[in-house]
């Protein structure tokens, strides 16, 4: 017996967390719960227990777990090819960039596996124009990025980042990037040079801590881009395809970016698909042999994004989730604990900001059946699938005040 289990845990659960624990490498703090099964915004773990799932896999299950059209797809295409690499064409990729490219208002697309290497190229794409178009002297282009942003885990994507640990020993970094404070339009404004090619920004900062820009912040820094010849990059792998209520998180200031980051729920919680998105102009930057993926954009993945691109749209999943965030964030603030210091988000991408670390709120919450992690220590996310019905979302707020009641009582 080890002591990084909770009591609630079983023998059987502890067996595969140990195994995990003895043969993986320690880069989560997974909450101590065993999945076995997942339909829908259920969760059954090892022993049988249910918990509604509020991580929904950090936004990668929109559609809920194991929806049945993305399943079929998955399992229908799996029947015929799965791979082919780019050296052929095959007759999933073509329709699945027209269907998407329609449902973001671009032109073209170039798909990869996740949400990382699309940052990766939205980020080689950016500075190729900056170069050829804006005629940036070689090698000087910078990119603008906002401080505690989360654009992934790979160098490059932490040389844009604030965060201490994101950055700690990995060095040296990839020169480039000048970091802003996320919603000062003063320091935006400021730091834009003649040598800046993209301002890219996560709409809504999720990991960083569900943090929702102020009023009219992302409309100047759009019209401050146009105004300087600055592309707007909208880093949307997280808030995308519905997650905030409505199709992107920019559709609720009206702007339409010079490219899209896309990923996470377009593979419907089935398979890794990402993508960047833009003008034909911007995307056909690329050449032959610029830039690839083996995976990116084999047949396996489109049939699965085709679906999954349906499911979001004739479900209606960002009308449901402006419906059932509204009714989940009037529940929490309605909530009396002294713990709870704020409620911010939209739609179903939802932050409390407690006054006391989040980790052990969450624990708690494992005994009332929900699922839900922590994020920069004080910060509780909550953010089931999309296809949540009312009468789950109403059992969010009660479990929270009652995890809320028993973390004071225990502070006493």
């Amino acid at each position: 017996m080890t002591d990084f289990c909770s009591k609630r845990v079983s023998e059987t659960a502890r067996n595969f967390i140990e195994a995990e624990r003895r043969f993986g490498a320690h880069t989560y703090h997974p909450l101590d719960v065993v999945v076995a099964r997942g339909q829908g915004v259920w969760l059954e773990d090892v022993d049988g227990r249910r918990y509604l799932d509020c991580i929904s896999a950090y936004s990668a299950l929109n559609q809920g777990h194991c929806h049945p059209r993305i399943r079929e797809a998955l399992i229908a295409q799996a029947d015929r090819v799965s791979l082919t690499s780019r050296a052929l064409y095959n007759d999933q990729l073509g329709p699945l960039l027209e269907k998407l490219v329609a449902y973001c208002g671009a032109e073209m697309a170039l798909l990869v596996n996740t949400g990382g290497e699309a940052v990766e190229t939205a980020i080689k794409l950016v500075r190729r124009w900056g170069y050829r178009v804006k005629g940036i002297p070689k090698d000087r282009a910078r990119i603008v990025v906002a401080a505690n942003n989360f654009h992934g885990r790979s160098t490059t994507a932490i040389s844009a980042s604030s965060v201490p640990q994101y950055r700690a020993d990995f060095g040296p970094f990839t020169p480039g990037f000048d970091l802003v404070p996320f919603g000062d339009f003063g320091a935006l404004e400021a730091v834009f040079g003649p040598e800046t090619c993209a301002f890219m920004i996560e709409p809504i900062q999720g990991e960083g801590g569900v943090h929702v820009p102020p009023a009219g912040y992302l409309e100047a820094a759009a019209a401050l881009c146009r105004a300087r010849n600055v592309l707007f990059v909208a880093e949307e792998v997280q808030t995308g395809f519905g997650r905030t209520g409505d199709r992107f998180a920019v559709d609720h200031h009206g702007i339409v970016p010079d490219l899209f980051v896309v990923g996470k729920a377009l593979g419907g919680g089935y398979y890794p698909v990402a993508g960047v998105l833009g003008s034909r102009a911007l995307l056909k930057l690329f050449g032959p042999g610029d830039h690839g993926s083996t995976f990116g954009g084999n047949p396996l993945a489109c049939a699965v994004a085709s679906a999954s691109l349906d499911v979001i749209v004739e479900e209606r999943l960002a009308e449901r989730a402006r419906e059932r965030g509204a009714q989940i964030i009037s529940a929490l603030r309605a909530i009396g604990s002294p713990l709870i210091r704020e409620v911010r988000g939209r739609g179903l991408l939802i932050g409390v900001e407690l006054t006391t670390p989040a980790r052990p709120v969450a624990e708690a919450l494992l005994n009332e059946g929900i699922v839900a992690k922590e994020t920069h220590d004080l910060v509780l996310r909550i953010a089931p699938p999309c296809v949540i019905e009312p009468g789950e979302a109403a059992l969010i707020a009660p479990a929270l005040e009652r995890a809320l009641a028993r973390a004071a009582e225990g502070a006493r």
